[in-house]
C-alpha cells in the first residue's frame, strides 16, 4: 500500500508581528497525516495547537515552510482555490459551534452546499438526511438559540459532512458541552472515522485525546511527541486520500447541477440579504431614510418642474397662442414714440393679409371712470377689432362679442370682463343690454367674457369696445397704442417676427417700432422654471449622496457586526465573490426599497397637493420614476461596493476569532 500522506507539513513556522519584533507561535513543525487516521493534537492553552489546526484547515497561512495537501503546495493557492479546498474536502467542527443565528438548523447545514453548486432540492434532502442521522429530525426548523449545546454541535457536525467532508477538523469539539453531550459527539466522531474519514481533533483534555488512534503533543509551538496507540509506525498501512462513497455521491450531485450554481448562489445571497434586513428592521429603515428623502425629492422636483412648464404653456396659450405685439418707439418709455409716426389701423390691415397671420387687431387703451346708476369705478377701456377676442383666446360667458359690422359702424357696443360685472352688477342684475357710462360715452353691454389668463395682468375692471368707436367718440385720435397679431401655429414664431419687422419697415420707411413675442416670454418663463427645478434638483441630489454615504456607513458597521458570519461562510467554502455579492446585494436592496418608498412618498405628496389646491398640478413622468430606480441601483452599487469589498477581503481565521 502507498505511504503517501494526504497532509504533509515541512519546517512550518507561524509568526505574528509584535512591534519591531515578531512572536513565533509555531516553530519548525514537521508532520504527516494519512487518510483514515483519527489524530488528536493536544497541548496546553497557548501551545499553538489551534494555530496549527487553522493552517491545516487552510483558514490561516504559514509564515514560512511548506504545507502540502495531496501533493498540492497550499502556499501557491489563491483565496478562491483555498475556498475550493475547504469546500470540497474539509469539514469544520468548532468549539463554539459558529452557527448562523438567523438561519434554522437545516439552512445552517445547507450553507456549504450552496457554495459547492448543489441544487436546492438535493441539498434540502441531504441536509434533512444528515440531521435525521444525528437525531435532529424534529429540530430541523429550529434556530440555534432554540437548541441545546449538544444539539448545536450536532448541527455543526452535519454541516461539516454536507459536502462529503473527507477530512474533519474538530477544534475542542466537547469543550462547551456537558459530559453526556460530549460523549455523544465523540461517539459520532468515531462513527465518521469508522466510515473512512480522516479526523483531526484539537483538545487540551488528555482523556479526550485518548479516544484517537494517534496523539500529537505540542508545546511552545513545537511537536514534542507523536505516537500511535496500536504501536504501529506512522504511515504504516495507510492509504492515499480517496473520496468515500458519501463524498463521491456529493461530487456527482454537484457535477450534475453545476450549470445552475451561479443562479442558486445569487438566490442564496439575495435570501440572506432579506434575512439580515428583517433581523435589523429599525437599522435598515434608518439606512433607507436618506434614500427615501432623496428619491422622493428628485421625483417631486421633476413633477413640480413639469407641472410648472405645463402651467406656463397653458397660461401662454390662454393669452393667445403664438402672438406678437408691435409698439411704437424703440422700447417702453421711449419719449420719441409720441413724436414719431404712430402705428395706424392700416398697418394692422396690411398684416392681416399675410398668409402666416391668422388675425390682427389695433389696440387703443385708456383709463377712465365707469358709471352705472350710482356706482362708479376706475376702468380700463380697450379699443380693439373683432379679431382681438380670437387672438387672445377669449370667449363669451354671457351675450355675444361685437363683430366687424360693429367696428365698421363705430357702434357703442361693448364687452366687459368679470371684474366689471362684479363692480357694477354685484346685486345679480344681468349686465346684458344695460347701458353704462365710460368716461362721457354711453355704451351698451352686449357680452361678458369668461375669465382667462390673458386678463390676469389687469387689476381694474375692463371694457372692450370697437377701436373705431374709441378713436372717434372717446379719445378723439387715430393713433393706436399697439397692434396684436396671432401667428399660424404651423409657422416658426421667430420667422414670423422677422417677416413682420420686414413688412412694417417697408411700409413705414423706418424701424421706429419694437416687438414683444409671446414665444420669447414663454421661453423666458420656461427657462426660469427650469433653472429653479435645476436648483432644487441639485439639493435633492445632495440628499441622495448623503443617503448613499449613510448606506455605506451602516453597511460598514454591518460588516463589523457580522464578521463571525463571514468567517463561517469562508470556512465552509464561500469564495470572496460570494461574500461580496451578498453584501452588495444587500446594499442594492436597501437602496431599491428606499427608492420605491421614496417614489411612493412623492406620489403621496402629489395626491395631497392636488387635494389642497386646484390651481397647480404636479405632473409625474414615467421617465423620472425609471430614473429614480436607476439612481437607487447606482447608489447601492457605488456606496455598497466598499463595505462588500472589505467583507470579501477578511481573513477567515481573523473573522472567526472575533466572537
Amino acid at each position: 500500500m502507498s505511504k503517501t500522506p494526504i497532509i504533509s507539513v515541512h519546517d512550518l513556522w507561524r509568526e505574528y508581528p509584535a512591534g519591531d519584533e515578531s512572536i513565533a507561535v509555531l516553530r519548525g513543525v514537521n508532520l504527516d497525516i494519512y487518510a483514515g487516521e483519527m489524530v488528536a493534537i493536544v497541548g496546553a492553552s497557548g501551545s499553538g495547537k489551534s494555530t496549527l489546526m487553522n493552517i491545516l484547515g487552510c483558514l490561516d497561512r504559514a509564515t514560512r515552510g511548506r504545507y502540502l495537501v495531496n501533493d498540492r503546495d497550499v502556499s501557491r493557492l489563491d483565496a478562491d482555490e483555498l475556498a475550493q479546498l475547504r469546500r470540497e474536502h474539509f469539514g469544520f467542527i468548532f468549539q463554539r459551534y459558529n452557527l448562523l443565528g438567523d438561519l434554522d438548523a437545516q439552512a445552517n447545514v445547507e450553507v456549504p452546499a450552496v457554495y459547492s453548486g448543489m441544487s436546492r432540492p438535493d441539498r434540502h434532502s441531504r441536509a434533512a438526511a444528515l440531521l435525521g442521522r444525528l437525531g435532529l429530525m424534529d429540530r430541523t426548523h429550529h434556530r440555534p438559540g432554540e437548541l441545546s449545546g449538544g444539539q448545536q454541535q450536532r448541527v455543526s457536525i452535519a454541516r461539516a459532512l454536507m459536502n462529503g467532508g473527507d477530512v474533519i477538523f474538530a477544534d475542542e469539539p466537547t469543550g462547551a458541552l456537558d459530559s453526556q453531550s460530549g460523549t455523544e459527539v465523540l461517539k459520532i466522531l468515531h462513527e465518521l472515522h469508522d466510515e473512512g474519514r480522516t479526523i483531526i481533533m484539537v483538545t487540551h483534555d488528555r482523556d479526550i485525546a485518548q479516544q484517537a488512534d494517534r496523539i500529537i503533543e505540542i508545546s511552545d509551538g513545537e511537536i514534542i511527541s507523536d505516537s500511535r496507540k496500536d504501536g504501529k509506525n506512522i504511515g504504516e498501512g495507510e492509504q492515499q486520500l480517496a473520496p468515500s462513497d458519501d463524498a463521491s455521491s456529493v461530487a456527482s450531485i454537484r457535477h450534475k447541477h453545476g450549470m445552475a450554481a451561479f443562479t442558486d448562489q445569487m438566490a442564496e445571497a439575495f435570501r440572506m440579504a432579506i434575512i439580515a434586513m428583517r433581523a435589523h428592521q429599525l437599522r435598515t429603515f434608518l439606512t433607507m431614510l436618506g434614500i427615501i428623502i432623496g428619491i422622493g425629492s428628485v421625483v417631486s422636483v421633476v413633477a413640480i418642474g413639469q407641472g410648472t412648464q405645463k402651467q406656463v404653456l397653458e397660461n401662454i396659450s390662454g393669452m393667445g397662442t403664438n402672438t406678437i405685439d408691435i409698439f411704437s418707439g424703440r422700447g417702453f418709455g421711449d419719449t420719441r414714440a409720441t413724436r414719431s409716426v404712430a402705428l395706424q389701423a392700416e398697418d394692422s390691415d396690411a398684416l392681416a393679409k399675410e398668409a402666416y397671420i391668422l388675425g390682427s387687431s389695433p389696440v387703443i387703451n385708456s383709463s377712465v371712470t365707469g358709471r352705472y346708476r350710482n356706482i362708479t369705478a376706475n376702468v380700463d377701456l380697450y379699443g380693439v377689432s373683432e379679431q382681438y377676442f380670437t387672438i387672445k383666446g377669449m370667449t363669451a360667458e354671457k351675450g355675444i362679442l361685437f363683430d366687424s359690422d360693429s367696428v365698421r359702424r363705430r357702434a357703442q357696443d361693448v364687452v366687459i370682463d368679470q371684474k366689471a360685472q362684479k363692480a357694477f352688477f354685484a346685486d345679480g342684475t344681468s349686465p346684458i343690454n344695460q347701458v353704462i357710462l365710460v368716461g362721457q360715452l354711453p355704451v351698451r353691454i352686449v357680452g361678458v367674457i369668461e375669465d382667462s389668463p390673458s386678463m390676469q395682468f389687469s387689476q381694474n375692471p375692463t371694457v372692450f369696445a370697437p377701436y373705431t368707436t374709441v378713436q372717434a367718440r372717446a379719445v378723439g385720435r387715430t393713433r393706436i397704442r399697439n397692434i396684436t397679431v396671432r401667428v399660424d401655429d404651423k409657422v416658426s414664431s421667430t420667422a414670423a417676427e422677422q417677416a413682420v419687422v420686414h413688412l412694417l419697415s417697408i411700409r413705414r420707411g423706418t424701424d421706429d417700432f419694437f416687438i414683444m413675442n409671446s414665444d420669447s416670454i414663454r421661453q423666458a418663463m420656461e427657462k426660469t422654471a427650469s433653472t429653479m427645478s435645476l436648483l432644487i434638483s441639485a439639493i435633492a441630489v445632495i440628499s441622495l449622496i448623503v443617503g448613499g454615504i449613510g448606506v455605506m456607513n451602516i453597511m460598514l458597521v454591518s460588516v463589523t457586526e457580522r464578521t463571525t458570519e463571514i468567517g463561517v461562510r469562508m470556512a465552509v467554502g464561500a469564495r470572496r465573490s460570494d461574500i461580496m455579492a451578498q453584501f452588495l446585494i444587500e446594499a442594492v436592496l436597501v437602496c431599491l426599497i428606499g427608492g420605491v418608498l421614496g417614489i411612493a412618498l412623492a406620489l403621496g405628496f402629489g395626491a395631497i397637493f392636488g387635494k389642497v389646491t386646484t390651481q397647480f398640478e404636479l405632473v409625474f413622468s414615467t421617465a423620472s420614476i425609471i430614473a429614480a430606480f436607476a439612481c437607487s441601483t447606482i447608489i447601492g452599487l457605488i456606496f455598497g461596493w466598499l463595505p462588500a469589498r472589505n467583507a470579501s477581503l477578511l481573513d477567515p481565521v481573523q473573522a472567526l476569532s472575533r466572537q
